[in-house]
């Protein structure tokens, strides 16, 4: 681990992300740009005191899941994530997708090719997906792997008073919630989840709001609507099927009523992906 480069780097990323980047106040004058050290420990879950020694050179060697949230805090790209990696002398993890899904479940999602499927969770990763799901989702593969993460994308979202102002989106976000505490009274042993609440409930007045409510209710299925590039609006079935034998996993399939418009839709999107 070089604790001075490790040091240097995290200065000068912090130095690019302003807190409009990350949706925070820019009240009172600031002597340099970028963020404060303080901000960036409340967005990362850790002590300001600990990031401090991070950033000064004399800090311990930083866990992996320091790291990944030092990652988000600071917005980091692929590329930079695995910097950061090396710096901290630790080799960037293989992703987690697929590794925890049953090898029935990656073919069934495969052989379901007119419908979006893909697997989460219990804190709501998307672990896998099939190429509709990829699309329909925004460019799963695109992202990194921590960020494939739905509630977060949702509470940590730049717009999400939006969320609040649409109906069908404010009952999806308030059902996450609920669904996340019987998640989180189930396994209260995993530390992802447990640190997934911890980071929401600092940095999002609106999940912690519908957190205080203690509200339960285990997703089952629901109603959506997509927006598609050059489809348009179309009107979806989200169904949502436990994993036999693996019951923190479960399986989220949409569909459509067979010969409607957004049946169409979805077919006229496979035949896109596939040209593509």
């Amino acid at each position: 681990m070089d604790r001075n480069k490790l040091a240097e780097f995290l200065r000068s990323r912090r130095a690019r992300v302003t807190p409009r980047d990350v949706a925070l106040p820019e009240a009172g004058r600031r002597r340099t740009p970028g963020l404060r050290r303080q901000e960036v420990a409340q967005l990362a879950g850790m002590s300001i005191d600990y990031y401090i020694r991070l950033e000064q050179g004399r800090g311990p060697h930083p866990s992996r899941q320091v790291l990944n949230a030092l990652a988000r805090a600071l917005m980091l790209s692929q590329d930079e994530r695995g910097h950061l990696f090396n710096l901290a002398g630790q080799a960037l993890e293989t992703p987690r997708i697929r590794a925890d899904v049953p090898e029935a479940i990656l073919h069934l999602i495969s052989f379901l090719e007119e419908v979006p499927a893909y697997v989460v969770d219990a804190k709501y990763d998307i672990l896998a997906w099939n190429p509709l799901a990829g699309v329909v989702m925004g460019d799963l593969d695109a992202r990194s792997p921590d960020d494939l993460n739905v509630i977060r994308w949702v509470f940590r979202s730049s717009d999400i008073g939006g969320y609040f102002e649409d109906e069908e989106r404010s009952r999806f976000a308030r059902g996450s919630v609920a669904d996340l505490r019987v998640a989180a009274g189930r396994y209260p042993d995993d530390q992802g989840l447990q640190a997934l609440v911890a980071e929401l409930l600092a940095l999002s007045p609106e999940f912690a709001e519908i957190w205080a409510r203690h509200e339960v209710a285990v997703r089952r299925h629901n109603t959506k609507r997509l927006d598609l590039p050059d489809l348009g609006v179309i009107d979806v079935t989200c169904q949502v099927l436990a994993v036999p034998d693996r019951e923190d996993l479960r399986l989220v399939i949409y569909t459509a009523e067979p010969g409607s418009p957004s049946h169409q839709a979805l077919r006229k999107l496979r035949q896109l992906t596939l040209s593509s």
